[in-house]
């Protein structure tokens, strides 16, 4: 073997880099992609009623003393162009100077009262606008979760779903600079009426070289508003998925498997190569800003020059008189400050408004996606659950989860579901609760379909312990109950604590049940995995449901714990349709049915006896659990 080819061998190969993300669908069309900046000016007052909707709803009071603060500047703004004319008149009249600063005197007091009333003014404008701005974005954010948590939880497999919440994530920070922003505009808006009302009267033929200075400003703002909003739109997967891999990296319950596994230089070179993806792609953008920059910067240069050229021509040909000019002087600056306010503000108000877009049209699909199935009630106790010929296909897969699956259950019955991963076990149960509806057939519930019954109604006879189940940084009582108490009391939570043999490890905790089950939280602990198992179950039985299932509930525990949580199923189950997703064969002596499923139908069904002696599927699998 030769050197080279022994080298080869002795260098591993380079790391794999993220996988290329595109978003796409109708989503991604960029929205400023064709704005221009006519079209931003005629949309500015749709957004501003928005934010001041939105506003309103948040702090009335605030936003009634932001508008006062407004038109207390702007008349502030006039009072001060108005007595600056007055005052020029003596300063750059005849006579000693002291006579024409005598003479100009009230004008000059005139000017400091407007000019300490608008900065006073700005001050308390600036205090509304903070009564308003973290209450708004708490709105917000808090909308966007209980929208997340409301929707069907079919959408959650729906192409795309994940990036547009991400997008929506960026309008809901956005809303820290809505109302600055929308002010800044406002005031601005504000300041150029009235200055330019002042300018008109000294003089008309200064304003249309004053708004074609700032008209270039404008079109830049607009043109490098789009080239931001683009790069947003090009790195919105890649940040989702850097976001997911950022919070599993350092999450303190993984960092066993990250150190242990020697994960931790593939992971930092996993999350920095990605993050100078989306920096490759924000630097890609930086020239053309510059490009927009410069060439909008020289245009607004060139009127400008324009500007004052035409002012210094009407001053020295006599055409207005010194004083006028140099009030004129002070009003094309005042204008051309707020021009240039009014045209970047309006741009930045624009620019939310798109990512507010982005969140309000999430809003509206969740809406759209939340369970609309009747608003007849489930009552208790639910006698029976069937499923007649039901079918269910997950978005973009090309066979059924669940394909023709009848099913009947009755109250007393423990079910047992076993099969291969993937068979179709879990979505089945998601059925059977009415988390998904079928594509085809129906579940009943007393009779009644599913998709006809208020869904909180048959919620409230669940009690899920999932497979993959919610570690909940809250105390222990709060992990039990999930804010649904039902006493005063704790007697109904050392109840279920005490039915999953878990009281022991309750009492020995800092706090007992007041103990917060975070170890990232100061003054929180950790459980095991198996005790945390238990706690899932406990959360179940704490309901006292209709239809229990437990879906691998004993996978992280110890024998002991394991034969204690079926012991408890079986001397409850005559209250309740219990049903018991395993792979651990053995436990399926308890139920009183038990079905097999492979590529979603169900293949073998009866009792444990008879499965085992039928050479069927079922036996082949206790078979083989005897030989691990």
């Amino acid at each position: 073997m030769t050197s080279a080819a022994t080298n080869q061998q002795q260098t591993p190969p380079p790391p794999p880099p993220p996988a290329q993300i595109t978003y796409n669908g109708q989503y991604s069309v960029n929205p400023l992609a064709e704005v221009s900046f006519r079209r931003m000016c005629a949309q500015i007052p749709s957004v501003l009623g928005r934010i001041a909707r939105l506003s309103w709803r948040t702090d009335r009071r605030a936003v009634q003393l932001l508008l006062g603060c407004q038109t207390v500047t702007g008349v502030a703004a006039a009072v001060l162009l108005a007595a600056t004319a007055r005052a020029m008149e003596p300063v750059l009249g005849h006579g000693s100077a002291g006579e024409r600063l005598r003479d100009a005197l009230p004008a000059l007091l005139l000017v400091a009262l407007a000019a300490a009333l608008s900065r006073s003014a700005g001050a308390v404008a600036t205090y509304a606008e903070r009564r308003i701005t973290p209450r708004l974005t708490t709105e917000t954010d808090s909308a966007l979760v209980e929208a997340v948590c409301r929707v069907e939880a079919a959408a959650y497999a729906q192409d795309g779903f994940s990036d547009r919440h991400e997008a929506a994530e960026m309008g809901v920070i956005r809303t820290h600079v809505m109302v600055t922003d929308a002010q800044r505009f406002l005031s601005a808006l504000i300041r150029m009426i009235t200055a330019g009302g002042v300018l008109s009267v000294l003089n008309p033929l200064m304003l249309p070289p004053l708004l074609l200075a700032v008209l270039p400003a404008g079109v830049g703002a607009v043109l490098t508003a789009r080239v931001d909003y683009e790069i947003h739109y090009a790195n919105i997967a890649d940040r989702n998925v850097r976001g997911m891999m950022r919070w599993w990296a350092t999450e303190s319950k993984y960092a066993d498997e990250v150190r242990a596994n020697s994960m931790t230089d593939y992971l930092t070179y996993w999350y920095r190569a990605l993050s100078e993806r989306c920096d490759r792609r924000t630097l890609a953008a930086a020239p053309r800003t510059l490009r927009i920059a410069l060439l909008a910067a020289l245009a607004g240069g060139v009127f400008l020059v324009g500007t004052w050229s035409a002012l210094a021509w009407l001053a020295v040909s006599g055409r207005i008189e010194l004083a006028v000019a140099a009030t004129a002087v002070i009003a094309v600056q005042t204008t051309l400050a707020a021009l240039s306010q009014v045209v970047v503000n309006g741009a930045a108000v624009f620019h939310t408004s798109l990512y507010l877009g982005d969140l309000q049209a999430f809003l509206d699909d969740a809406a759209a996606r939340a369970p609309q199935r009747g608003r007849r009630t489930h009552t208790a106790p639910t006698e029976e659950i069937r499923l007649d010929e039901v079918v269910f296909q997950y978005p973009g897969k090309d066979k059924p989860a669940v394909d023709g699956v009848s099913l009947s259950l009755r109250r007393g019955q423990i079910l047992a579901i076993v099969g291969a991963n993937g068979s179709g076990k879990s979505t089945l149960t998601r059925l059977l609760t009415g988390i998904y509806l079928p594509d085809k057939g129906k579940v009943t519930w007393n009779g009644t379909d599913l998709a006809g019954i208020d869904p909180a109604s048959v919620w409230a006879n669940t009690g899920l312990v999932p497979q993959i189940f919610a570690q909940w940084p809250l105390r222990v009582r709060e992990n039990i109950t999930l804010g649904q108490p039902r006493t005063h009391d704790d007697t109904p939570v050392w109840q279920a604590v005490d039915a999953v043999g878990l009281r022991e490890t309750v009492e020995e905790l800092p706090a007992g049940l007041d103990t917060l089950l975070a170890r990232d939280i100061f003054g929180g602990t950790e459980l095991s995995g198996g005790q945390w198992q238990r706690i899932a179950c406990s959360r179940a039985l704490y309901r006292r449901p209709d239809l229990l299932i437990l879906d691998e509930p004993t996978s992280q525990m110890d024998p002991r714990g394991e034969h204690r949580i079926f012991e408890r199923i079986k001397a409850i189950a005559a209250d309740r349709i219990t049903i018991v997703v395993t792979h651990r064969l053995e436990n399926t002596k308890i139920a009183d049915h038990i079905i097999v499923m492979e590529h979603g139908r169900i293949t073998e069904q009866g009792r444990h006896d008879d499965l085992v002696h039928a050479g069927g599927t079922f036996a082949e699998l206790l078979e083989l659990s005897h030989h691990r």
